[in-house]
């Protein structure tokens, strides 16, 4: 067996840290849990290793809450607190009741517009199956509540049990607030009803916009436009206002976290200092994944990584060893094989767009790469790694 050759590749590492609470100093918290980690567990820092922080444990810290009362008003104040035509939210207890309810309060009636079969990230309200056996063409029919109960009756998501109909309907109401839902999927249908419109969509809100002000709308809102500056002293978030928020309590929001950027560089300045290595830091949110049982797109927040330091942008630059493999060397093996495959790494192309030798390789950002992988080693349960160590992901089969 060959000597002095490393056997691993990329290593992804869950690192445990204190329960982050208003005010802690995050970036020392983050290096020192990294660094006592190292320690503990026997590996070492290198050069271009990641270190990732989940975006909730930086907006704790900064304590970027608001309340349903204070989203109220600035509803209120950008919208007219009249009927406001609310369209193409996510169905989500966790996204979205507390935004909703905060929204009630804000105005005096709601028209709630949800599309159908599915929101924007794969929720069912219905299924595609139930909607094709309804003869209902979802491009372009519009059906209102009355339409929807005929045709698909009382309908529970598979995984949460809610019928997301009646609970939307519910938090609107006791807030004393009146509420009409209608089913499409155009963003002009709402117009036939009001001609102010919050958009709730998060990856499509940029053409929602358009569309609605193409087509006349008085007041065109999205949710990245709602609490983009403080409200009686509230957190805020001025490039994503609402979006990538979720419940803290009953009645308050915890907002994506602001001022990213001078966190990164502040921890990958403090490994520097501690270690003398030069890694690469980004704050994560959701990754941009799907999963193929629920087809639920795992990926509510508006960016999976809100900031990130200068190494990790682009793409990956990477060739298939299956196609090396099997063509350029198809009739080579063991060490020959292996020498020229090292080879042919070592002098690629500094970009390899439209190369036959990279086809099949993801041409994703690598901050949504690593997003996705930091995700789902941190998970969103009670593993306590808010924290996550990536090491060898720039390695290649030549290091």
């Amino acid at each position: 067996m060959e000597q002095n050759i490393r056997r691993v590749g990329t290593v992804s590492r869950g690192i445990r840290c204190p329960i982050i609470r208003q005010d802690d100093d995050l970036v020392a918290i983050v290096a020192d849990s990294v660094l006592e980690a190292a320690s503990g567990e026997g590996f070492h820092l290198r050069d271009r290793d990641v270190i990732a922080v989940t975006e909730s444990v930086l907006a704790r810290a900064q304590g970027n809450y608001a309340g349903i009362d204070t989203i109220a008003e600035d509803v209120r104040n950008k919208l007219g607190g009249g009927t406001i035509g609310l369209i193409f939210p996510i169905l989500s207890r966790n996204r979205f009741a507390i935004p909703l309810r905060g929204i009630a309060k804000g105005c005096r009636k709601i028209v709630l517009m949800l599309s159908y079969p599915t929101d924007e990230v794969g929720n069912a309200l219905i299924t595609q199956e139930m909607v094709e056996a309804a003869g209902v063409n979802p491009y372009s029919d519009v059906l209102s509540l009355e339409k929807y109960r005929e045709l698909f009756g009382v309908y529970k998501h598979e995984y949460t049990g809610v019928d997301y109909v009646q609970y939307y309907t519910e938090l609107v109401q006791d807030c004393g607030t009146e509420i009409e839902i209608i089913f499409s999927n155009q963003a002009k249908t709402i117009l036939e009803y009001t001609d102010s419109v919050l958009t709730c969509d998060i990856h499509t809100r940029a053409r929602s916009k358009r569309l609605l002000k193409e087509a006349g709308a008085k007041i065109v809102c999205g949710l990245d436009d709602i609490l983009t500056s403080p409200v009686n002293g509230s957190g805020y978030n001025e490039r994503f206002g609402l979006l990538g928020s979720n419940k803290s309590t009953e009645d308050i929001v915890k907002l994506f976290p602001r001022d990213c950027e001078r966190v990164v560089l502040d921890i990958q300045a403090r490994i520097l200092k501690e270690t003398g290595k030069h890694v690469e830091v980004m704050i994560y949110g959701d990754g941009a994944f799907k999963d193929p049982k629920a087809k639920i797109w795992e990926f509510a927040d508006p960016v999976s990584a809100p900031a990130f330091t200068d190494g990790l942008v682009g793409t990956p630059n990477e060739l298939k060893l299956k196609y090396l493999a099997d063509n350029e060397y198809r009739d080579l093996t063991g060490e020959d094989l292996k020498k020229a495959v090292s080879e042919s790494i070592r002098t690629k192309q500094k970009d390899l767009v439209g190369a036959m030798g990279s086809e099949g390789t993801t041409p994703r950002q690598i901050t949504d790469l690593l997003a996705s992988l930091c995700d789902l080693t941190s998970g969103s349960g009670d593993k306590g790694t808010p924290v996550v160590l990536v090491q060898g992901y720039f390695d290649n089969f030549t290091d």
